[in-house]
């Protein structure tokens, strides 16, 4: 008898939006005395769905990986298949994919203990990476992404079970109020939004360049913002930025002469790994979401970590 697959977060499939409260905990480590971090950031984690570390890379590190990411995205002919994304309008580039595994430098920064280890605990598991990005907002012309949950289309497209995952921005450059950081909606990973429409064939090609399926009604995005507001954080290079699978964010366009430039890793909970798509006819290909990994990140200690 075959087993019937529990959707805990149904979406893409129904006629109407729908609101469906959290069914786990945030913070899944059990004793928050043994947090890599300050305690009260792992509070205010759980009770926004974000949080800013300032100054976990030095300017030396930074200096290094900035020096990668324009190597990356200067000579896309070197990367794998697929894996540069460009912008809709101007082509600038707006993306590499699955820098950890086409760079040694960021397979060294995806496993370095000042990001797994806090991952780890949050997560309350061993982790691994199910994707990693960078980022390219340029100057006068980077464009704007729209409201969205990560975790809805990781789990309509990906077939992530479970809200057991988290993103964690490295900022490569200074961030500026008007260059389009991230926003986010405090407390909106309490309330999962369930999206209308199908998921077209190959969905992922245009909505890494402008995503239109798996975005929330503008009713549910107004009622999380009324509750919660709206918080833009734009830390200094070598800040990092960590925010839960399910927390809504979006970005403005960047129309200033100054350039936004950050290194993204997901990670997933060892025991949330990905099954079939709960709304999507098949999965999104290995660079975008990773299934082809054979055991968790290895822990490095503090002495082997990222450094210039």
């Amino acid at each position: 008898m075959q087993t019937v697959r529990k959707d805990l977060y149904q979406t893409r499939l129904n006629s109407q939006p729908d609101m469906i409260a959290r069914k786990a905990p945030v913070v899944r480590s059990s004793d928050r005395r043994l947090s890599p971090v300050a305690p009260e950031l792992i509070e205010a984690f759980d009770r926004d769905g974000f949080i800013v570390l300032e100054d976990v890379f030095s300017d030396e590190e930074v200096q290094r990986m900035r020096a990668t990411a324009n190597e990356l995205r200067d000579y896309p002919q070197s990367l794998a298949d697929e894996t540069v994304v460009s912008e809709p309008d101007s082509g600038a580039v707006r993306s590499v994919f699955a820098p950890h595994r086409q760079s040694d430098d960021f397979d060294l920064v995806s496993r370095d203990p000042r990001l797994a280890e806090v991952a780890r605990h949050i997560l309350g598991d061993d982790v691994y990476i199910h994707q990693s990005r960078l980022n390219y907002k340029p100057a006068f012309r980077g464009k704007e992404f729209y409201w969205h949950s990560d975790f809805e289309t990781w789990h309509a497209e990906d077939g992530m079970p479970d809200m057991r995952a988290l993103s964690m921005s490295v900022m490569l450059t200074d961030n500026h109020p008007q260059a389009g950081p991230v926003m986010f909606v405090p407390g909106s990973h309490k309330q999962f939004i369930s999206c209308v429409g199908e998921t077209p064939e190959d969905n992922y090609k245009s909505s890494l360049k402008r995503q239109e399926t798996g975005i929330p009604d503008k009713d549910s995005i107004a009622s999380m913002v009324a509750e919660g507001g709206i918080e833009a954080p734009a830390p200094k290079a070598g800040s990092v930025v960590i925010f839960d699978c399910n927390t809504l964010h979006a970005s403005n366009g960047n129309i200033t002469p100054f350039e936004r430039m950050n290194a993204f890793f997901v990670f997933n909970a060892w025991s949330n790994r990905l099954e079939a798509p709960f709304a999507a006819g098949k999965p999104r290909p290995e660079h975008v979401a990773h299934r082809k990994v054979d055991a968790p990140l290895r822990r490095l200690s503090r002495q082997h970590r990222f450094a210039a």
